[in-house]
């Protein structure tokens, strides 16, 4: 059962006091849009801690260690930009023929592109595999949607305190996967050394294993998923109406229980949508994101580079920990503290938190090399990458906050998935922009002759920028509610 509505001139998020009765999260349908945030994560996070080996092992950097970074920042960059031309109008189709197809196609896309990404050989074979999976994973924007669906504005706070569970498995079991099971036929011969296959794919076993579990996701999508979406159009309807003139709004034919205001309810057009709250929340997720995944970006590789070139030499199956350290730490915290932090401090001033604690991230990698070169990857060293991958629970946790404040600008409640599908739009080009230039900068400071902190001043850049964008907003949404 849907979670009850509220119409257009009712605000998008209210106070607690304002409502009195809270409603229950649906957990018959809830638990499967948790299952269903799982997987991209899982996915590209199986992927992180051996990608940098794998560039090696194909080649294509022609033995330059420096160029690493570069390619690794082509391979990310590139699923963004294919996800950035695509989401609009996948999450606009999710409103015509409905949440559940459009998110079986975006599972079943990330299967594909695992198995694919594994049984390549070469630059060009990776990079297509990436492509599809941003293509055709829209996974994102439909569970946004899906979210909204299936809560209220009494219980939507609560169902964000519970997300951060499958982030944090998909954050913690990834990573454990690709660096534990990469090269299986070396690192397990008793195992796995009599097998022609893992030999010639070694990074095949872990690209299946996350696939397989992400089959499971799809099975139970098929069979238990129920769908959102009230008036639904069949998509060769679509296809006709597309092609032969045919107005939506004749196409779709709504079911007989539906609330009329509710089908006759528009979003407002995309002039309408580009108000000042709109274009400031907007501007604030973009330059978060691009923080975040530009500190994600070149974190891996860093370990990964030597020491002497000013990373820190760690191998896949450590690199891998680590990043499965951090997943778990996200999640455990959001899922005990964000709720008390935001009914305690507010949204705001966990996003400008958040944001900020961006500087002594980004002041410690130079800390963290220089004590590696004096004395070792010792006790201090491991001492300051346990500070550096805490402070990111803090830039972590700006996501939900977002989240609330997307709702909270959006001019009406029809026009909600206009509203996020404008922001995802930016936050999808920091993705794209952010991992390519993170990782290039990072391979051109470590080019002989060249500035060895340009990537620590990047950063910083960056972080700054963001922390600016963050003082537009105000400290709650409930600011922005209260004067619709």
């Amino acid at each position: 059962m849907i979670a009850p509505q509220d119409d257009e001139e009712t605000p998008l998020l209210q106070r607690p006091e304002q409502r009195t009765t809270k409603t229950p999260l649906p957990w018959d349908r809830f638990w499967i849009i948790l299952l269903l945030e799982m997987p991209s994560f899982l996915s590209s996070q199986t992927l992180a801690p051996f990608i940098p080996q794998l560039i090696r092992d194909i080649g294509v950097t022609h033995g330059d260690e420096s160029q690493v970074g570069y390619y690794v920042g082509i391979l990310q960059s590139s699923c963004y930009a294919a996800h950035m031309l695509t989401i609009f109008h996948w999450s606009r189709l999710s409103d015509h023929i409905g949440r559940k197809p459009v998110m079986l196609t975006a599972l079943l896309a990330i299967i594909v592109s695992m198995f694919s990404f594994g049984l390549s050989k070469t630059f060009l074979g990776l990079l297509v595999s990436r492509v599809f999976c941003g293509a055709f994973d829209s996974s994102d924007g439909v569970l946004e949607t899906l979210v909204m669906d299936t809560t209220d504005v009494t219980n939507m706070p609560e169902a964000y305190g519970y997300i951060p569970i499958p982030w944090m498995i998909g954050n913690t079991v990834g990573p454990l996967i690709g660096g534990s099971l990469s090269r299986p036929a070396d690192r397990f011969p008793d195992i796995f050394g009599r097998s022609e296959l893992l030999k010639t794919y070694p990074y095949l076993l872990p690209c299946s294993i996350s696939a397989f579990f992400i089959s499971i996701a799809w099975l139970i999508t098929y069979f238990c998923l129920k769908e959102s979406v009230s008036t639904r159009t069949p998509l060769w309807e679509l296809i006709k109406g597309r092609f032969f003139g045919q107005s939506y709004q004749k196409l779709r034919q709504p079911s007989s229980n539906v609330d009329p205001g509710e089908v006759q309810s528009k979003p407002l057009p995309l002039h309408a949508l580009l108000t000042s709250k709109v274009l400031r929340v907007t501007t604030s997720y973009a330059t978060t994101n691009l923080l975040y995944i530009a500190f994600t970006s070149v974190l891996p590789v860093f370990y990964a580079t030597p020491i002497e070139l000013g990373g820190l030499s760690l191998d896949p199956p450590r690199i891998g920990a680590l990043l499965a350290a951090q997943g778990v730490t996200h999640g455990i915290f959001q899922l005990l503290f964000n709720a008390r932090l935001h009914d305690r401090f507010g949204a705001g001033a966990i996003h400008i938190t958040g944001v900020s604690s961006g500087i002594p991230i980004v002041i410690l990698f130079p800390v963290i090399n220089a004590l590696a070169r004096a004395y070792g990857v010792g006790v201090a060293v491991w001492l300051c990458v346990a500070v550096q991958l805490a402070l990111t629970t803090s830039l972590v946790m700006c996501y939900p906050c977002m989240s609330l404040f997307v709702r909270a600008a959006a001019p009406n409640r029809a026009s909600f998935g206009a509203t996020n599908g404008i922001a995802l739009a930016a936050v999808t080009v920091a993705s794209i922009i952010a991992p390519a230039s993170a990782a290039s900068v990072f391979s051109y400071s470590l080019q002989e002759g060249h500035d060895a902190w340009s990537i620590y001043y990047f950063l910083m850049t960056i972080t700054f920028l963001a922390v600016g964008t963050a003082l537009l907003l105000p400290r709650d949404p409930s600011v922005w509610e209260d004067s619709q």
